[in-house]
This record gives structure tokens, C-alpha cells and sequence, in this order.
């Protein structure tokens, strides 16, 4: 049975008559966050039996939540096959709220959806390559993440919110649902998440990366980078050795950017690994010419890994280097390093049964 999130508006008012309807069904969904069709009031009885017939709402589950103290709260959702994959609700700013009590700013959120049911590039710092792949995210499964948090958070509708492609899997290898997902997100009718608010972080496929540049979909491109070198970053992304860092510097080149943005690259310090200034150094000339921004990252450690945070104080002076070099940069700030924050964290405690 298909999920009815799996349609654009437009598919849906091929499916339901008179078309009208379609609009109602997505004001439940989108701007109501409707958990059941039973609630969708203004709809007839005959029509609501026929969606509970032949389409699914309630995809998935929330099994293990936890939050932490900056605000940052991690999701487990269990899908319809028993699978389960993590989203992160990240706060990024808080509201403020002046001394009369009026508020000068809303919070603002950036959701991390997961691509896949674990993952094939098997990256060695990441938990999620452990349990390997599994299956591919339906388009349904990418948007019932953000309306379940939005739901669960009583997000309001015309809340923007920004989303990020980085959870579990990579989002271009599973690149026809996401893409479609990308779609439905931005609809003005749903969730009408602009795009430009859409950012796809990949480990680098280069030519998913090129087919995606193509599309000029508009949204923003980041690359897991995390090495200078083919022969560190065949270590932690095997994946590497079929697209290597300079097939990937070509694919960037040739994406469509817009002109107020930058691509980023994100780079996960590990102590001993790529930390060094010579390392810096090699980053400048493999970003010349690009108009990119660094995110550097600390490495986020859990149980068994034999990769070790870096100091403050080397993560300063490699970003402090890069800046001096003209190179925009920054320090990504950590978000829920009290709670279970990085890639299959929650997903593995669930699995070994730890509270």
C-alpha cells in the first residue's frame, strides 16, 4: 500500500475526485499534521474509508527520543517493515523575547533527515555503516520525518524550517526518491520548505553529483570531504577509491550555485588524521577556484571507535589558518554530545537494548 505522502498534490488530484478534495488532503496533512484520515473532518465518509483502504498515514513510529540540554532532540522512528532510521531536530537559535514580553525572534530549526535504511559507502567513522545496507527511503518515509517532528514539537505550519539531507544513508544513491522528496517538500500547498532552505550533503558520488548540478533544483550543495589526500580518504570512505576527491572537485565545479551561496564542505577533524597545517595547506589548493565555505567538525566519538576528538586548540589553529588564507571557514558548533547525536548512535542503543 502506497503512503499518501508519496504524492505530489498535482499526482493526488489524479487519484482523488473531484480534485478539490486533494487540496483539502493536504491542508490535513501539511498544515494540520493529521496523524488518521478519521480526522480529516471535512472530507466525506465514503472518501475517507477509500483513503484508509488504499492509502497509508501512519508510516512510522517514534521508539526512542532523547534531548539534550542544548535543546537538540535526536528521533528514533521504527518504519512499517520493523526497520528504523534517526531524524535530529537541531535548535539552532532560540527565541528571544524582549522585556515586554513581546518576541523580537522565533526559534530556528534545521531538521537532519536519513536517506536509507543504514548505508553502503562505509565510511569507518560512522556507526550507521556498521549494520550495512538495508533498503532505500520511500519519498513518503523523507517527508513523514519533518511532519512527525513538526507534530511532535507543535511546530506551526508556516514555520520554516531548514532541512538537511545528512542523516543515515546517502541521499544520492538513493537519488529518484530524493529528489522527488526535494519536490513535495517545496510545494507552497505542504510543507513549502523553499529550497533554497534544502541542503543535499553527500559523501561524493560525482556523477549523481553532476545528474543532480543538471536539474538545477536550487537547492544547496554540501560535500563530505574529511581528507586532502585519496589515500586518508580511502580510509575513512571507501567509496573513495571509485570517486576520487579530484572527480569530485570537477563535479563541484560544475554545479549551478546561487550567487549569494557558497558550497560547503564539510570536513570531521580527527586527531592525528587530517588535523595538521600541512593538511590545511592542501585544502587551499583543493578549493581554489571554488566559492565554498569549510564547516569544520569535531569528531564525534561512541563506544569502540579508535578515532579520537581533536583539542580545541588545534581545531583553532586549522581554521584560523584557513581564514588567514582568505578561505571562508568556521567551527561547526557540536549539537547533542549529551545524548546519542551522531549517525546510528540511537539507532545501535536501540539494538543492544541500552537505556
Amino acid at each position: 500500500m502506497k503512503s499518501i505522502y508519496d504524492y505530489t498534490l498535482e499526482e493526488l488530484k489524479e487519484e482523488v475526485k473531484p480534485a478539490f478534495r486533494a487540496k483539502q488532503i493536504y491542508n490535513w496533512l501539511y498544515k494540520k499534521y493529521a496523524s488518521s484520515f478519521d480526522e480529516m473532518k471535512n472530507l466525506p465518509k465514503d472518501l475517507i474509508e477509500n483513503l484508509k483502504a488504499n492509502y497509508d498515514i501512519a508510516i512510522m513510529d517514534v521508539v526512542r527520543k532523547e534531548v539534550s540540554t542544548d535543546g537538540s532532540i535526536k528521533y528514533l522512528f521504527k518504519l512499517r517493515d520493523g526497520h528504523t532510521v534517526e531524524a535530529v531536530l537541531l535548535l539552532m537559535k532560540k527565541k528571544k523575547i524582549n522585556e515586554d514580553g513581546v518576541v523580537e525572534r522565533s526559534e530556528k530549526y534545521t531538521v537532519c533527515v536519513s536517506s536509507q535504511v543504514g548505508c553502503k559507502i562505509g565510511c569507518t567513522f560512522c556507526l550507521t555503516a556498521k549494520g550495512g545496507f538495508v533498503r532505500n527511503l520511500t519519498v513518503g518515509e523523507y517527508i513523514a520525518q519533518i511532519v512527525n517532528l513538526k507534530r511532535d514539537n507543535n511546530i506551526p505550519d508556516n514555520k520554516a524550517v531548514n532541512i538537511v539531507y545528512m542523516g543515515m544513508g546517502e541521499p544520492l544513491d538513493n537519488y529518484k526518491n530524493f529528489v522527488s522528496a526535494v519536490k513535495i517538500f517545496s510545494l507552497e500547498e505542504g510543507l513549502s520548505i523553499n529550497r533554497r532552505r534544502q541542503t543535499v550533503s553527500t559523501s561524493g558520488l560525482s556523477s549523481k553529483i553532476v545528474k543532480l548540478g543538471e536539474e538545477n533544483l536550487g537547492i544547496q550543495l554540501a560535500i563530505s570531504l574529511h581528507a586532502v589526500d585519496d589515500e586518508l580518504r580511502s580510509e575513512l570512505i571507501p567509496m573513495n577509491k571509485a570517486y576520487n576527491i579530484q572527480s569530485i572537485i570537477d563535479a563541484v565545479k560544475a554545479f549551478p550555485v546561487d550567487a549569494r551561496k557558497k558550497v560547503m564542505f564539510e570536513y570531521l577533524v580527527i586527531k592525528g588524521k587530517n588535523d595538521s597545517i600541512q593538511a590545511a595547506q592542501k585544502l587551499i589548493q583543493l578549493l581554489n577556484g571554488i566559492k565554498s565555505k569549510v564547516n569544520l567538525i569535531y569528531f564525534n566519538p561512541y563506544p569502540g571507535t579508535t578515532y579520537e576528538r581533536p583539542s580545541v586548540e588545534t581545531m583553532t589553529k586549522f581554521k584560523d589558518y584557513l581564514i588567514d588564507k582568505g578561505l571562508l571557514c568556521t567551527i561547526r558548533e557540536s549539537k547533542g554530545l549529551d545524548i546519542s547525536a551522531a549517525c546510528g548512535q540511537l539507532k545501535e542503543k536501540d539494538v543492544n537494548g541500552d537505556s
